[in-house]
């Protein structure tokens, strides 16, 4: 056993990153989408409104393993040659910012509607009420939703596996097969999983209780 984590330590490590590195890619890029799609959701402009509710039904309701499948061997037979890296960073981001999305809308509609009719009282624009009034008071309501949607995103990660891209849980795939150690490998992939959820909530719950100060 201990041998079997010597010879692999390096395959795992690199394993390890390609999934944090995913996770961090993609979460970021499904909060900007997700922040965009919100903004027309709620906009007074009603093309907006429906195209960001289309966007979210399209996306909430597809398996993110049919998604990355069909990416992944579809795109190239239209002339579209992706990375699988780049692939699983897409597939993850589309549809984890449905979910951001939501998260952010649901931010908004908790501030008080009085803030934005004080907003549109001194003259702001919808752009400028929402950029400097409403988002910033939503985010401290946000924090664990979006939470939530970076442990859905990490664990998510894994269904890169079926594409083959070298993350954690395909690396460990790779290894158990060649040194019948599939268990462990298993084990020590499920660890890493669960560390990076509960660093994720510790550093939510952290920003939480640091932006709650500044009520």
């Amino acid at each position: 056993m201990v041998e079997v984590l010597g010879d692999t330590y390096a395959a795992l490590w690199g394993g390890i990153v390609t999934t944090l590195a995913i996770t961090a890619v993609a979460f970021v890029g499904a909060v900007v989408i997700g922040v965009v799609v919100a903004v027309f959701r709620v906009s007074p402009i009603p093309p907006l409104r429906v195209l960001g509710a289309v966007y979210v039904e399209l996306f909430r309701n597809i398996p993110l393993l049919s998604l990355l499948i069909l990416t992944a061997y579809g795109l190239p037979y239209v002339g579209v040659d992706l990375s699988l890296f780049t692939t699983a960073v897409v597939c993850l981001m589309l549809v984890s910012a449905s979910f951001a999305c939501e998260a952010v809308r649901a931010g908004i509609n908790g501030v008080p509607v009085g803030q934005a009719e004080a907003a549109r009282a001194i003259g702001m624009t919808f752009t400028q009420s929402l950029s400097t009034v409403i988002l910033p008071q939503a985010l401290r309501t946000m924090v664990q939703p979006l939470v939530n949607i970076f442990i859905g995103v990490a664990l998510g990660s894994s269904m890169a596996a079926a594409v083959a891209v070298p993350e954690l849980t395909y690396t460990a795939q790779q290894i158990g097969n060649q040194t019948a150690e599939s268990m462990l490998l298993f084990l020590i992939s499920a660890a890493v999983y669960i560390v990076i959820a509960l660093l994720g909530g510790a550093t939510g719950s952290v920003l939480e209780r640091r932006l709650a100060v500044q009520r």
